[in-house]
């Protein structure tokens, strides 16, 4: 059954390959022992989108376990909380909700008017929030990564690379393994309404356990999945796809194939995300605004009519054309009711 599985990831990764060409950065690696089983541009700077929200979970972790909040504690929406853009929950200036469940919302709904309440709620304000962040991501080695926001909106200055996110989610799988069970949450309810996590890998790759999908129209489709099959568990950084399709399709053949690296296949393999060679050259971001599919990004241009030119020389020789006709025709009937005083009008006698 697995020969047949590795079959199916190797043809998967030929019949992708074009694709992957066209597509963004990769990173694999497996969690237990950080081995990079397989890594394409995995220093290019790229926008994150809401794969920002892992290290916004992740500072709220540390939050929680230093004592300073507990996922019983209700946080409010403020009024920059209020106003952020969709995906959000929606909540009125003042609205409540416990840590807990705005850590479902943060991770399944990716709402980032939440992203904001936790980040008031840890950070005190978010401007203060972004400076854990920043000094965060620089403790756990994340050296081409910057935050310039809690939620991952639209911003060029808000960068990381794949290297960068593998590093990140392997912090939150190995330092919080009590809070695994967020990332792995297909659905959540808040009040009456039941909402559906963006991550279709839970659904369709065996042993899905998370982590986090991003979108933006400059960014493309991002995902940083996870899976664990016989101990085991394998991480696939994904960047830049054009749909959401395409990005599920290439992050599950790479999980695919991480599983089948084991053994004698990784035996001379020494490459870590520690230790790996980063690019002798770092190239400017990358927007994929372009190939991207969807009507947000690219609307459809309205095509506009041509109006129809009408020369005005032509406009004149038929007018000149048309005037002794009509003066021909006049004076026939004129010359047909001779007892009518005057002449028709227009006529001259």
């Amino acid at each position: 059954m697995r020969r047949g599985t590795a079959i199916f990831a190797l043809l998967l990764i030929s019949a992708f390959t074009s694709r992957a060409l066209a597509a963004g950065p990769a990173l694999v690696f497996e969690v237990s022992n950080s081995k990079v089983l397989f890594a394409e541009n995995a220093d290019d700077p790229w926008h994150p989108a809401s794969l920002t929200k892992l290290m916004t979970a992740y500072l709220t972790f540390k939050a929680i376990n230093a004592g300073r909040l507990t996922l019983k504690s209700k946080i409010s929406c403020s009024a920059a909380a209020h106003k952020e853009p969709p995906s959000k929950i929606g909540l009125p200036i003042g609205g409540e909700l416990t840590v807990d469940k705005a850590l479902q919302a943060l991770i399944v709904k990716s709402a980032n008017d939440v992203a904001v309440m936790l980040a008031e709620a840890v950070g005190g304000s978010e401007e203060k929030f972004l400076e854990q962040m920043n000094a965060t991501a620089k403790k756990l080695g994340m050296k081409h990564t910057n935050y310039v926001n809690a939620n991952g909106l639209p911003d060029p200055r808000q960068i990381t690379t794949a290297r960068d996110l593998a590093k990140l989610a392997r912090a939150v799988i190995s330092e919080f393994p009590e809070y695994a069970h967020y990332w792995s949450m297909p659905q959540m309810r808040i009040g009456k309404s039941r909402l559906q996590t963006h991550n279709g890998l839970l659904k369709s790759l065996e042993g899905a356990d998370g982590l986090k999908t991003g979108f933006t129209c400059d960014s493309g489709f991002n995902i940083a999945a996870s899976a664990t099959r016989d101990g085991r568990q394998i991480v696939a950084v994904v960047l830049g796809d054009s749909t959401s399709g395409e990005r599920n399709v290439r992050a599950k053949s790479l999980i695919e194939y991480g599983f089948q690296q084991n053994g004698w296949a990784q035996m001379f393999n020494h490459k870590t995300l520690d230790n790996m060679a980063y690019a002798p050259t770092v190239t400017s971001v990358t927007s994929v605004r372009e190939s991207v599919v969807s009507w947000n990004c690219n609307p459809p241009k309205k095509k506009r009519r041509k109006k129809k030119k009408t020369s005005v020389k032509k406009d004149k020789e038929a007018h000149e054309k048309a005037a002794p006709a009509k003066l021909e025709g006049a004076q026939q009937a004129n010359a047909a009711a001779p007892g009518l005083k005057g002449t028709l009008p227009g006529v001259q006698p």
